[in-house]
């Protein structure tokens, strides 16, 4: 009997151990929004991964292969920054575009292998924008310094996907 109590003992230790021992965890992040405008007119903003100007931080956007899988762009920051994108999945019928980041210094987006899909939906005369990103913090190792940490790194992304989706709903509602 004592040692059941023993080896369960170790069992459980191991066990305790090993979840502390691995390194991060895939963080996921989806954020919403309705716009008073029809989905075409949404998409038309959206939808053209040659421009990224709807989304608040970035400067300027360059770019090559138009809305092909495999285009490439470099959206400049405010304050200098890059961050370089390639175009995975595009698909016009239904609205719908999923990008990666190839390159970004942590310091300006804590994050390493981020994936992300806008997703454009019609709801009557309005539209719903969801934008979902799945990523791993910024520091890929165990111990993470609190900038780069999975909190640091969903808070900036959540921060990102809020302002652009916001000032997305301004731009395409004061157009219409």
């Amino acid at each position: 009997m004592r040692f059941m109590r023993l080896a369960a003992v170790a069992a459980l230790a191991t066990v305790s151990f090993t979840a502390h021992a691995h390194g991060p965890t895939r963080q996921k992040i989806s954020e919403s929004v309705e716009i008073n405008a029809p989905a075409d007119k949404v998409w038309a903003v959206v939808g053209n991964f040659q421009d990224g100007s709807w989304i608040p931080v970035v400067e300027k956007t360059e770019g090559k292969g138009g809305n092909e899988v495999k285009a490439t762009r470099t959206l400049t920051l405010k304050g200098g920054a890059t961050v370089e994108e390639e175009l995975a999945k595009y698909d016009a019928e239904k609205k719908s575009l999923m990008y990666r980041i190839n390159k970004v210094d942590v310091k300006t987006l804590p994050v390493n292998d981020y994936s992300s899909t806008i997703e454009v939906e019609p709801q009557g005369d309005k539209t719903k924008v969801t934008w979902r990103g799945a990523f791993y913090r910024g520091y890929m190792n165990n111990d993470p310094p609190p900038d780069l940490n999975d909190e640091a790194s969903k808070k900036a992304v959540q921060g990102l996907y809020r302002a652009g989706l916001d000032n997305l709903k301004a731009k395409v509602e004061k157009g219409s």
